[in-house]
């Protein structure tokens, strides 16, 4: 893979990220700040670090295979491997501050 298609294959996870909701929330989870770590090989492998805004999440796995779903339709993505984490844990201040206004927390 160039850095080329890397970057373009890396702009293309983001806007899929972006495309991704909590059914609770109205912002898409890259937003919230939920994605910690997005990593792209050169064979097209990614490893997505990810958390929840809480570890008891009902949504959990909703949100993951919905991700994922949307991750493996790119072009250039061979695999997708999405690692729940919890560390650090996630706060109000890992938002953007688009995603801070769309819930009222400005």
């Amino acid at each position: 893979m160039t850095s080329e298609e890397r970057l373009n294959t890396e702009e293309k996870i983001v806007s899929m990220l972006k495309m991704v909701y909590d059914p609770e929330i109205p912002v898409d989870i890259y937003s919230l700040g939920l994605i910690y770590k997005i990593d792209l090989d050169d064979e097209g492998n990614l490893v997505i670090d990810m958390t929840m805004t809480a570890p008891n999440c009902p949504m959990a796995d909703f949100i993951v295979d919905d991700a994922r779903y949307k991750l493996e339709s790119i072009d250039g993505v061979k695999s997708v491997t999405i690692n729940v984490v919890f560390e650090p844990e996630w706060n109000k201040d890992m938002m953007t501050e688009e995603a801070k206004l769309e819930l009222g927390l400005l």
